[in-house]
């Protein structure tokens, strides 16, 4: 769950920074992808964190 959140939370932060710095839709879609895939390794490691300190995993 929290890597689904965080590709999409990190998408539009990644699409606003792109859109901020005046980019292209390119730019746009290349930021949200990268800030996207960050922000779901970050979701992929607090879920597993998680599960083992809840002892679930």
């Amino acid at each position: 769950m929290l890597v689904i959140a965080g590709f999409a939370c990190g998408a539009v932060f990644g699409a606003l920074v792109a859109r901020k710095k005046g980019g292209n839709k390119f730019d746009i879609a290349q930021y949200a992808a990268g800030y996207g895939i960050a922000a779901a390794i970050l979701g992929l490691f607090s879920t597993i964190v998680a599960g083992w300190l809840l002892g679930t995993g």
